[in-house]
């Protein structure tokens, strides 16, 4: 699909939307022509999740990354234990027991409409995109506040390579500029995951709540928490019982943090830390010299 059709696709009605119909390869629930003062973004509907991790494979394919064993077997061994998601993988799912019984939540950067990452990244490495995407950029000096500063423990660094790099999902912005879909939605064989602005996200995420209110709370997962994120969901339990957290609030991250960080330069931060190491290290070495001196004497 080139993106003139892709652009065409995004602009399309939104018949599928009335009749409840969801995303499939090839078409989105978006009624406008995609702008770049528009973020897009992801609308995870858990209810539809049958935790075949196809979405896992999906991303490590298009990503370079270790393509994972996504065998019934190995399935049911891996989902015993909750996950997250690493250098090497993007995109986990987790399985939750509850009220509801089993269900299964696929897990990956949230995309923030205001991201602490990028906020805390004092070279610009992090950026967020014109069309929504949480990017990240070689110019990365390895501070690692981007891990600090988010709320949803995403970013994460390559401790075991030489020339290391953060690493999360981009919600595959090559693959956006070049007129494909996302690798998880494209591959979602359930429809589970479902692609378009955020705006139209959350209004079919609310069409379905109030259409089917016994299947779902009456609450989208990402519309206001921590000032909003471009990835979204959907749930029949409260969040809580699938591993959300529920403690961060509607305030954006970096209000908490852009001040300081962007009216005090780096070395002024750092150079505290810098000094006392320099101090110890002098007083250590003038006390060996000493210690060696009067080793002398005696």
């Amino acid at each position: 699909m080139d993106r003139r059709n892709f652009l065409k696709i995004l602009g399309s009605g939104v018949a599928g939307a009335a009749t409840g119909n969801l995303l499939t390869p090839g078409r989105t629930l978006a009624k406008e022509t995609p702008s770049a003062k528009e973020f897009y973004g992801i609308l995870v509907d858990t209810t539809r999740c049958i935790g075949c991790r196809r979405c896992e494979l999906g991303c490590a394919e298009v990503n370079g990354l270790p393509v994972p064993d996504i065998s019934e077997s190995k399935n049911e061994n891996l989902l015993k234990t909750i996950r997250k998601t690493s250098d090497t993988q993007y995109t986990i799912i987790n399985r939750y027991e509850t009220e509801k019984g089993k269900i299964f939540v696929p897990k990956r950067c949230m995309h923030c409409n205001q991201p602490g990452c990028v906020a805390a990244c004092l070279v610009k490495a992090m950026r967020k995109r014109p069309s929504g995407q949480v990017t990240w950029d070689l110019n990365c000096i390895g501070c690692r506040l981007c891990m600090i500063s988010c709320p949803f423990d995403i970013p994460k660094f390559e401790y075991n390579k030489a020339i290391p790099r953060i690493q999360k999902c981009n919600l595959c912005y090559d693959r956006y500029n070049n007129g494909v879909l996302p690798a998880c939605v494209e591959v979602c064989p359930t429809q589970a995951l479902m692609f378009g602005s955020r705006k139209q996200i959350l209004e079919e995420g609310k069409r379905r709540i109030a259409a089917n209110p016994d299947k779902y709370i009456e609450h989208i997962y990402g519309e206001y928490e921590v000032g909003g994120t471009s990835h979204l969901y959907l749930s029949s339990v409260p969040f809580e019982q699938i591993g959300f957290r529920k403690d961060l609030g509607t305030v954006a991250y970096p209000k908490y943090s852009t001040g300081f960080l962007y009216a005090v330069p780096f070395i002024f931060v750092l150079w505290p830390i810098v000094m006392l190491g320099i101090n110890r290290a002098t007083k250590k070495s003038k006390e060996d010299e000493e210690h060696h001196e009067e080793k002398e004497k005696h």
